[in-house]
């Protein structure tokens, strides 16, 4: 598929680039690990956290709101499963990455379908803002694995809500489309996505 750049005009509906030096989060993201395959998610880590441009991110991009700062390391080349919150998102990572997005918008009756979905490359260092509307998911390889970190409003991507009547609805504020071939969807997340299941070769 035709890999786009965060800054081309076509990324404008989905989010914008965060102009803040993350250099010294990232040099400390870089000490993770990384799966050799597959993908490992952490969603808050205290020392990503302590970093000054953490609560930059927590006042200037989230109003003040508390933040959690985690991270998603591996390698991954396929969609698998679309999600979104009721929140932007703030990535950033300690090498080139993509990220495979499509517009909530587009749902229909709890459908997707995969031929909307578009990839942009965020090159490392470089912060982006997803923004409430971009659906998204782990990022995807360029080359080697991948180390991103993930500022998300404390408390998301936790235990499910009890008593959820929503059936997108995968766990604390975070609705998940799954691909039928997914782990996912295995699992028992409900199969929204439609058509296939994209991979990135780059």
């Amino acid at each position: 598929m035709k890999i786009l750049s965060v800054y081309d005009k076509e990324f404008n509906e989905y989010g914008k680039v965060v102009d803040l030096d993350f250099s010294a989060l990232l040099a400390e993201l870089a000490k993770r690990d990384c799966p050799e395959k597959g993908t490992i998610y952490v969603p808050s880590d205290e020392a990503l956290e302590a970093f000054p441009v953490s609560k930059q991110v927590e006042i200037d991009w989230f109003g003040g709101l508390p933040v959690e700062v985690g991270y998603c390391n591996g390698h991954n080349d396929t969609l698998n499963c679309l999600e979104y919150h009721k929140s932007s998102e703030i990535n950033v990572g300690t090498e080139d990455f993509i990220l495979l997005l499509a517009r909530k918008q587009d749902i229909s009756e709890g459908k997707l379908d995969t031929a909307t979905v578009k990839a942009f490359a965020v090159p490392k260092g470089i912060g982006v803002e997803l923004y409430q509307t971009s659906l998204h998911y782990a990022p995807c390889k360029i080359g080697g694995g991948f180390r991103v970190a993930v500022v998300l409003p404390k408390g998301t991507n936790y235990e499910k809500p009890a008593n959820a009547a929503c059936p997108l609805l995968w766990g604390s504020n975070k609705w998940l489309l799954a691909h039928p071939d997914s782990a996912e969807a295995k699992a028992g997340a409900f199969v929204g996505l439609v058509g296939e299941n994209v991979r990135v070769n780059a």
